[in-house]
């Protein structure tokens, strides 16, 4: 794999995405919830990135409730023809911003209809159903009944393609038995690596992995490792994380989330970052000690 992987794309189902994207929850109120506090600063994120050639933005209107959504299509709408923007559905907001899970057939019919109206779209290019067994990460639990629901929209034209978000490798298995999935989205960086054998078996499917929360989480021993490597390379921690996620997999798309153009800039500015082998085995053995 080449060290420009910002210009590298990857399919996702029909549509093709470069390898770094853009996660937009940071972009409503603390935890997600409520407006920002500086909706013009979270527009010219958006900007952005989409004028350095990020094609990939993740939101879903659980985010604000759908601030998030508004704000992308305040800030890009007529979007560009290749931007690819994912949601997720199976959760609400409570008044008080608590996460609810809600993946009835009817719950997801109308979070995807709310989508669609607070983006401005006809149709979703790719919408995760996000499970929620337990909160404390994937858990068993079946979900052929609301994937079955997503498949149903999908083939009234609603929803483009469909992913599966915070699962086990048996459901995943479980959701590829029912529909085609071309995505999944669990929590997966350096240090949290629970689901390296589904990440390389998505990877000989031929199906996208998308780790949220790409950064942070890590070890005092992770972190020393990053920042030794960082000042080898002059870069920061941050983007050796992201350089090691772009070299672990080629179906791996971390969408890094920021609030701040500088941020942005340096994520990207990953994509460029010569990892040698030794440098990933310097990394991977940070995460086996």
């Amino acid at each position: 794999m080449t060290s420009s992987h910002l210009a590298d794309s990857v399919s996702i189902g029909s549509l093709r995405v470069r390898r770094i994207g853009y996660g937009a929850m940071q972009l409503a109120g603390p935890g997600a919830f409520g407006p920002p506090t500086d909706r013009q600063g979270a527009l010219a994120v958006l900007r952005e990135a989409v004028e350095r050639g990020v094609n990939h933005i993740d939101t879903a209107d659980v985010y604000g409730p759908r601030v998030t959504n508004e704000i992308i299509r305040e800030a890009l709408h007529p979007y560009p023809a290749d931007l690819l923007i994912a949601t997720k559905v199976g959760m609400v907001r409570g008044p008080t911003g608590s996460w609810d899970p809600a993946y009835t057939a009817d719950d997801l019919r109308r979070q995807v209809e709310d989508n669609l109206r607070h983006l401005g779209l006809d149709v979703l290019d790719l919408v995760y159903f996000r499970a929620s067994f337990s909160v404390h990460g994937p858990a068993e639990g079946s979900i052929e009944a609301p994937v079955t629901a997503l498949a149903q929209l999908q083939r009234q034209g609603l929803v483009r393609h469909i992913g599966l978000s915070h699962v086990t490798p048996t459901q995943v298995a479980e959701g590829r038995a029912i529909t085609d999935i071309v995505a999944v989205q669990n929590q997966y960086n350096l240090v949290h690596r629970g689901d390296d054998a589904l990440v390389d078996a998505l990877a000989r499917a031929g199906i996208a992995y998308v780790p949220f929360f790409p950064l942070g989480g890590w070890t005092p021993l992770a972190s020393a490792t990053l920042e030794s490597v960082a000042a080898r390379l002059g870069a920061t921690p941050r983007q050796v994380a992201l350089a090691w996620l772009l070299r672990r997999s080629p179906n791996l798309l971390p969408i890094p989330g920021t609030a701040s153009v500088r941020h942005l800039q340096e994520n990207l500015a990953s994509a460029s970052l010569p990892l040698s082998d030794d440098d990933m085995a310097t990394l991977d053995g940070a995460h086996r000690a």
